[in-house]
């Protein structure tokens, strides 16, 4: 059987300038690709930003960042596309798929005729995607990830922007149940949606002895160790374990990411006492994150929103357990004291609580790695291939 042909389109994916900036899509799509059933190749949009000096901070980013480049084997094109402040959130769809059009169409004249539109993240790429795809006559199929869904919809125009999108898709994929049932309270019926988790790469992220990695990173062999993972933004709720540890004598806790917040946080952190006790790493590689897993007591994550976050599967697949508020898609991964404890509410009391239990029966790091191990990614990659071989029949039989 011949591989199916996509065209992989999310304003989410990374490149050289920003090469955190979603790696979770690129993560499922080099899966996908590895499966030798799929060719893909990638458009994946920035805004337009004329200055590309550092004090323009993460603005710069999106001017350095290039406009074709080749990443893991797959081709990527970074066109760039019209983000206006205030007014941008609803005209962004429509400038989206005009910043892009002549990007897809010129694939095909070039000879890679796409037989379908992988696009990822619902508003505004999902509903620019179906207007892409209308246009071309492509079947799509939209991935919904976390605040596409459960953040967006309260605004009034970009809902009925995604109603339309849902309505028009020709297959619609949630990282999670409870994101399926956010768009089924829009509207869509359940049997149009697909449920496919996120996986986790297993053979890079694997336990490593904890004295050993504590040891490469410096750290104090004896002492607890938290580590919060994230965007220094206030959904990701880095407040909350710093405020807990006055209640933690003894607890270490280190920060990984970069953001806005990080001068208030480390403010917070020396005006409650624990300055001393938090440290800051910035944005740091996977390569060395993974180390900071297996050094670590527990992963934190605290966040106010979240689809189906990897950091909480990488965490596992080291043999670390997750302390974790309980959102969204959170609950279907933290499922079993194996896999760590949930947050009764995201306050630093409850995080406390959490904590002690989780010390008070603390897991065998064997059965963490071992809980993390259903999280493959190949039925999530079967997955796929069924439901874009099943789109491209569907959409052929009707043209």
């Amino acid at each position: 059987m011949a591989p199916i042909r996509i065209l992989t389109f999310s304003t989410l994916y990374p490149n050289a300038s920003m090469p955190r900036h979603g790696v979770f899509v690129e993560q499922r799509l080099r899966k996908l690709v590895a499966s030798g059933e799929v060719e893909s190749r990638v458009v994946a949009p920035v805004p337009w930003f004329p200055f590309k000096n550092q004090r323009f901070g993460s603005y710069a980013d999106r001017a350095r960042a290039p406009h074709t480049e080749e990443r893991h084997g797959i081709s990527v094109v970074h066109p760039r596309y019209l983000q206006i402040p205030k007014i941008g959130m609803s005209m962004a769809p429509a400038f989206l798929a005009a910043g892009t059009y002549r990007v897809l169409k010129k694939h095909l004249a070039n000879g890679f005729d796409f037989d379908l539109i992988d696009a990822h993240y619902f508003y505004p790429d999902g509903v620019a995607a179906v207007m892409l795809a209308r246009r071309l006559g492509k079947p799509v199929v939209v991935t919904a990830r976390g605040t596409d869904l459960n953040l967006i919809p309260r605004y009034r125009l970009p809902r009925r922007m995604i109603q339309w999108a849902a309505s028009n898709a020709d297959g619609m994929i949630t990282v999670c149940a409870a994101l399926r049932d956010s768009l089924t309270n829009l509207g869509v019926p359940a049997e149009r949606v697909t449920v496919l988790r996120n996986g986790v790469d297993l053979d890079f992220f694997r336990p490593i002895d904890k004295l050993e990695a504590r040891g490469k990173l410096g750290l104090d062999s004896g002492s607890r160790v938290l580590l919060s993972v994230g965007l220094l933004i206030d959904r990701k709720g880095h407040d909350i374990p710093i405020r807990a540890l006055p209640r933690l004598p003894g607890v270490q806790l280190l920060i990984a990411g970069d953001g806005e917040k990080r001068k208030f946080l480390e403010e917070l952190a020396a005006a409650i006492g624990v300055g001393d006790r938090v440290t800051f790493l910035g944005s740091i590689s996977h390569e060395k994150l993974k180390v900071y897993f297996s050094a670590a007591d527990a992963l934190v994550l605290a966040s106010s929103r979240e689809g189906w976050a990897n950091v909480l599967l990488e965490s596992m697949a080291c043999g670390t357990p997750v302390i974790a508020s309980d959102v969204w898609g959170t609950p279907e991964v933290v499922t079993c004291p194996a896999a760590g404890v949930l947050m009764e509410d995201r306050t630093p009391e409850s995080f406390a609580g959490a904590y002690r239990k989780l010390m008070s029966a603390y897991p065998d790091r064997t059965a963490t790695r071992r809980f993390a191990e259903q999280f493959s990614w190949d039925d999530t990659t079967n997955g796929q291939i069924q439901l874009m071989r099943r789109v491209i029949q569907n959409h052929n039989g009707h043209t």
